[in-house]
């Protein structure tokens, strides 16, 4: 028997969602990089399970992690995660958003990888949480666990 290799399908039930990204209800999540392509099933559900709503990118309120929309062709993705990093509590975790393989905008894991070391991050797991994007949990190096 083969691998079902269809993204939709390889999806946290939304019920599920913090948990998968490592959060409470209470926490504060800042959201930057936000477009018309990106998941609004997975930002409403983000809404509905937290006590507070996503914070807009232009906010500079202290946050217990950052959902980054990133895809390629953008500005440099160094640059967006230190950018993501300005308003990130220590110990928090930057979830880097990207187009799944074959769609629009993909960005290959070597490239994530690199950006994050430049950054001073590390990549320490991924999320299913959306059929479209994937998601990294990067985090800095001397708090990965």
């Amino acid at each position: 028997m083969g691998l079902n290799n269809d993204a939709a399908t390889n999806v946290v039930d939304h019920k599920s969602l913090l948990e998968e990204l490592g959060l409470k209800a209470d926490a504060l999540v800042q959201e930057i990089g936000v477009d018309s392509d990106v998941d609004d099933d997975l930002r409403d559900a983000l809404d509905e399970l937290l006590d507070e709503p996503l914070i807009d990118e232009d906010e500079q309120e202290v946050v217990d992690a950052v959902l980054l929309w990133f895809r390629a062709g953008e500005e440099d993705l160094t640059d967006a995660l230190l950018d993501g990093l300005t308003t990130l509590e220590e110990g928090g975790a930057v979830w880097l958003m990207t187009p799944r393989s074959g769609r629009e905008g993909y960005v290959p894991p070597v490239e994530i990888q690199d950006a994050a070391t430049d950054a001073g991050l590390h990549v320490t797991s991924s999320a299913g949480v959306s059929a479209d994007w994937a998601a990294s949990r990067l985090v800095h190096r001397k708090s990965w666990s």
